[in-house]
């Protein structure tokens, strides 16, 4: 059986990364993910601290997972999102190939 696999990767602000990972985690059982706690660069948005950290001191996940699990996360990066407005969060998916 052939089956797509994705991956996702989150690059966001560490003061959320607790609550994604919690998400994660309580809704996709089994997932397995590395973090990159102490990722900087620069975003389109404003700068803060006058240099070119973005926002601030962010993390990056990195996560592969099928359709149903790319959906998921999905809905966990947009209620996070929601649920802190202000916060810098991308959310990226990369199709893979058949396995």
């Amino acid at each position: 059986m052939n089956t797509k696999t994705y991956r996702a990767e989150i690059i966001s602000n560490q003061s959320v990364q607790d609550d994604i990972i919690e998400l994660l985690e309580q809704e996709i059982e089994g997932i397995q993910y590395t973090v990159l706690p102490d990722a900087q660069g620069r975003g389109g948005k404003a700068k803060k601290l006058g240099d070119t950290v973005w926002p601030e001191m962010n993390f990056v996940l990195f996560c592969y997972v099928d359709l149903e699990g790319a959906k998921k996360i999905k809905a966990i990066f947009n209620a996070i999102k929601e649920k802190f407005p202000q916060e810098g969060m991308s959310l990226f998916f990369a199709e893979s190939a058949e396995v």
